[in-house]
C-alpha cells in the first residue's frame, strides 16, 4: 500500500487547512486510516482516525471540535479538515493505514505511512 499526503502549508492563527491522503495498491476502502503528527524532538502522536466504513471516528482532545476527518472510498482518499488553527498545531502530519477494523491510537497498529506534509501556523 502506498500512502501520499497533500494539502499542508502555511496558515494564520484561526485559519483553516484541509489535508488529503490517498492510499493506493490494494483495495484501500477496507482499511482503517488515521492522521498523526510530529514536531522535532517529540514523539509522533495520534490526531484522528476513521474506520473503513466511515461510521467510526476518533479524535484526540486537542482536535475535538476543530478538526474533522472524513473519507471518500471511491477515491481511496481521507481528509482532515482543520479549522481554528493554533500555533501548537504546527507539525508534520502523517497519514497511516491499518488492516485492523477499529481505529487505534497506537503507532504500531499501522502498517503503511505517508511521507508527511508540513503544516505551519503563524501568529
Amino acid at each position: 500500500v502506498e500512502v501520499v499526503e497533500s494539502g499542508g502549508g502555511l496558515a494564520q492563527v484561526g485559519g483553516s487547512l484541509r489535508l488529503s491522503c490517498v492510499a493506493s495498491g490494494r483495495t484501500s476502502s477496507t482499511y482503517t486510516m488515521a492522521w498523526f503528527r510530529q514536531t522535532p524532538g517529540k514523539e509522533r502522536e495520534f490526531v484522528s482516525g476513521i474506520s473503513w466504513s466511515g461510521r467510526n471516528t476518533d479524535y484526540r482532545d486537542f482536535a475535538m471540535g476543530r478538526f474533522t476527518i472524513s473519507r471518500e472510498n471511491d477515491k481511496n482518499t481521507i481528509y482532515l479538515q482543520m479549522n481554528d488553527l493554533k500555533p501548537e498545531d504546527t507539525a508534520t502530519y502523517y497519514c497511516a493505514v491499518t488492516q485492523f477494523g477499529t481505529v487505534s491510537r497506537m503507532l504500531s497498529a499501522y502498517m503503511a505511512w505517508g511521507q508527511g506534509t508540513q503544516v505551519s501556523v503563524s501568529s
